[in-house]
């Protein structure tokens, strides 16, 4: 007996409702390996290498490196915790100089400069030469 048109009271009405609406979703238990003693690696590390001859002036680049503007960037984007991506409007010009401060994947760099910290792409930049003098220019030579 149905009460009303079309519904089937007690479990017959969860059966007959599943073989009608096919929405309904059923879970099979979890698989278990067939033999537990054999155990697969967890994972596989790959490391990718340019093979092509290595620029030798990105290779001395590290943390805390005294770094020159080559090219202006057309986008900034900040290396806060919240970074932010937006037009160079003359903040980063060509000659500034700054100071790598970390290094990201794909030959981005962390760059601290007078305007603040940004991440800039390699061939914006290239390793200051810093040329350090021997000393003898400080004291006065007497003839």
């Amino acid at each position: 007996p149905t009460s009303r048109a079309g519904h089937l009271p007690g479990p017959a009405a969860a059966e007959s409702a599943a073989a009608v609406y096919p929405s309904s979703y059923y879970a099979p238990p979890p698989r278990f390996p067939a033999f537990p003693g054999r155990r697969r690696p967890a994972a596989i590390a790959v490391r990718c290498v340019n093979r092509d001859a290595p620029d030798a002036s990105k290779a001395k680049l590290k943390v805390g490196s005294p770094i020159v503007i080559t090219e202006e960037p057309p986008m900034l984007k900040t290396a806060a915790s919240v970074p932010s991506l937006r037009q160079n409007a003359g903040r980063v010009k060509r000659g500034d100089v700054g100071r790598i401060m970390a290094r990201k994947p794909k030959d981005v760099w962390a760059v601290r400069l007078a305007v603040g910290t940004y991440l800039l792409d390699g061939k914006h930049f290239m390793p200051l030469e810093v040329v350090e003098d021997e000393g003898g220019d400080d004291q006065p030579q007497d003839e």
